[in-house]
Formats: C-alpha cells, sequence, structure tokens
C-alpha cells in the first residue's frame, strides 16, 4: 500500500490574517528609528552644554587653588607663578578652555591638584563605594515608595492614605544634614550606658577580618546612610505614583475590566499600574543616574569614602580639574539614564510608538 504526500506551493499558502500579523507586532514592539536618532541627537547636545558648562561654571567658585594647596606657607612671587604655570591657569580664560575641550574630547579629565593623581583613576576608586550606598538606597526607596503610592491612591481618603502621605511629606521636607545627624544621636551615639546600635564613620572598621565578620560590618556601617537616604527619597516615587494612579481610577476601561468579573486586585495589577508607571519609570532611571553622584550632604556627614564626600573635598580647594571631571561624570549619568527611559517608553506604553 502506497500513500502519496501531497504538497501545496508555496503561492497556495494562505497568508496570515490581519489579526495574527497584528499580534506579532505586539509581541515584538518596534521603536521608530526616528525617535532614537532623536533622542540620541538630544542627549548629544546635552552633553556640550554639560562640557561648556563645567569649564565655566567652577571658574567662578571664589578661593585660590595654588594657595590653597601652599597649606599657609609662605611662598615666594616666583614660586607661585611657577605652580600656576605647572597648573595651567596661568594663561588666558579662551586659551584655558581650548585646552580643556581638547582633553575631554581624547578622554583625558586632567589631573588633580591636591591628589597629583588623574581624575579618571579617582572617579573609579571612588564610584562603587557611591554606588554601593546610594545604589541601594534608590532601591529600596523606589520599591517602597511604590507599593505605598499604589496602595494609597486606591484608598485614597482613606486613614493609611493621609498617614503614609503625611508621613511622607514630613521625611521629604526635612534638611538631609539634620535627619542625619539625628539617626546619629539616636542610633549612634547611644544613651548613658546604653551604647549606639550602628557605627557612625566611614564604610568599615580597620580591625574587621575575616569573610563574613566583613560583610556584617559593611551591613551595619550602611544602615544609617542608607536610612537617610530611603527617609528623604521614598516620598518621591510615593507621591508621583498616587498622582498617577488617581488619574487612572475613574477610567472608563477599569469600569469595563470590573464589569467583565475583574477582582479589584487583578484590576489593579493588570490595568490600572501599568497605565501610571511611565512617570514612575522616568523617576526611578533619573535616580539611578544621580546615584553615582552620590548625596553631598550624607557621605560627609558620615564620612562615606564615595564620589559625593570626593566633590566637597575638591571644592574646599578648589582643585579645578576633579571638580569639571566629577560634574561631567555625574552630568553624563543622569544623561544615558534618562536616553535609556526614553527609549524604554515605547516598549512600556504603545501609544509613544505612535505619537
Amino acid at each position: 500500500m502506497s500513500i502519496t504526500v501531497s504538497t501545496l506551493p508555496d503561492a497556495a499558502v494562505p497568508p496570515p490574517s490581519p489579526g495574527a500579523a497584528a499580534a506579532a507586532r505586539r509581541r515584538a514592539p518596534v521603536i521608530p528609528l526616528r525617535y532614537v536618532l532623536g533622542r540620541l541627537i538630544g542627549a548629544a547636545v546635552s552633553m556640550l552644554a554639560v562640557v561648556f558648562t563645567s569649564f565655566f561654571l567652577f571658574r567662578v567658585v571664589p578661593g585660590d587653588p595654588v594657595r590653597a594647596l601652599t597649606g599657609g606657607h609662605p611662598v615666594s612671587a616666583a614660586q607661585m607663578a611657577t605652580l600656576r604655570h605647572q597648573f595651567g591657569i596661568d594663561k588666558p580664560l579662551i586659551a584655558q578652555f581650548g585646552d580643556y575641550a581638547g582633553r575631554v574630547v581624547r578622554g583625558d579629565l586632567g589631573t588633580s591638584y591636591q591628589y597629583k593623581r588623574p581624575v579618571s583613576g579617582l572617579i573609579g576608586s571612588h564610584v562603587w563605594a557611591t554606588v554601593y550606598l546610594v545604589g541601594t538606597a534608590t532601591l529600596i526607596a523606589a520599591l517602597l515608595g511604590l507599593r505605598i503610592g499604589v496602595r494609597s491612591a486606591w484608598k485614597h481618603g482613606s486613614r493609611s492614605d493621609r498617614a503614609s502621605t503625611g508621613i511622607a511629606l514630613v521625611l521629604w521636607s526635612m534638611p538631609t544634614f539634620w535627619l542625619a545627624l539625628i539617626l546619629i544621636v539616636v542610633f549612634g551615639v547611644g544613651f548613658g550606658p546604653i551604647p549606639g546600635l550602628f557605627p557612625t564613620g566611614g564604610m568599615n572598621s580597620p580591625d574587621v577580618h575575616g569573610l563574613f565578620p566583613v560583610i556584617w560590618d559593611h551591613l551595619r556601617h550602611l544602615v544609617l546612610p542608607c536610612l537617610t537616604l530611603v527617609a528623604v527619597v521614598y516620598a518621591q516615587y510615593l507621591l508621583t505614583m498616587r498622582a498617577t494612579l488617581l488619574e487612572e481610577v475613574g477610567a472608563d476601561y477599569l469600569t469595563t475590566a470590573r464589569a467583565k468579573g475583574l477582582r479589584e486586585d487583578d484590576v489593579r495589577r493588570k490595568h490600572a499600574v501599568p497605565n501610571a508607571m511611565l512617570p514612575a519609570v522616568t523617576l526611578v532611571f533619573l535616580n539611578l543616574g544621580t546615584a553615582v553622584s552620590g548625596s553631598i550632604l550624607t557621605e560627609t556627614v558620615f564620612s562615606w569614602p564615595g564620589l559625593g564626600s570626593l566633590f566637597y573635598e575638591a571644592l574646599t580647594v578648589p582643585d579645578l580639574p576633579l571638580l569639571e571631571g566629577l560634574f561631567i561624570f555625574f552630568a553624563a549619568a543622569v544623561i544615558v539614564m534618562n536616553l535609556l527611559a526614553e527609549l524604554l517608553y515605547p516598549i512600556l506604553d504603545p501609544r509613544v510608538r505612535t505619537s
């Protein structure tokens, strides 16, 4: 017995239905090239403005870096002139800017006046301490703020909504350095015979050895500065998510979802929250960008060896190459994170692709 298998020619294969094609497009969103190019050009223009601003901004900072580096010791005029020539600040301002712009194009951020080391190396040696502190605080603040913000918006006007919003506003309005000092007094210094619960300065203790003791010591040093940043920052996420979600609560599509028999939790999680996420995504990415810049006040109060305290030290001289390099690094991080957020918008919300 023979079986004959017949095949249809390619032309006889039916084309996919419009509905299937539309479903395929929804599964694989395509970001328009014009949208991407526009955002890339905007980021490049912003970086050019940052390079220009970073040079002239710190030239108006009061103080003489050469005199500050002499430490108050008597120095002759000839020695002062030699130091100014060595640092390149005896040239006209336009010539200094030309030298500075040329170095930046080559990827050279200059050499620090006070540390006598390349600025890029100093940034590299301090950036991970800042990412460890501020990145951890940003992650905790985002998770906490968005979660409470969703609950507050969904139960707006309730006692829990008023309490959570009020606490967030109070903490957000507190000066960061003042809150840090309060936490040091309450949890770090201790009272009478009661010792402090957490260290109040630095990133680790020099007399601690061993893998697990070192990890535990790092975590204990992290608590107070991280708690300071979380307490101040999480209100931004809470209030942003609450305000955006309140605009969606009475929308027709939520009424339709409820009419189809969906539970209230499913209506909130699957329909309302995704449509209210764009402003929150922007805030998350911007704060991730500023995470590498650290918190100057928090890092200074807790003697945390990150980029924030490095910036403060550079500002006291003023160490112009270090200030300019840090400013460019901070701004570049924010610009890159903002660019990533804008490129993520069309994936999260198809309306952006068609606008």
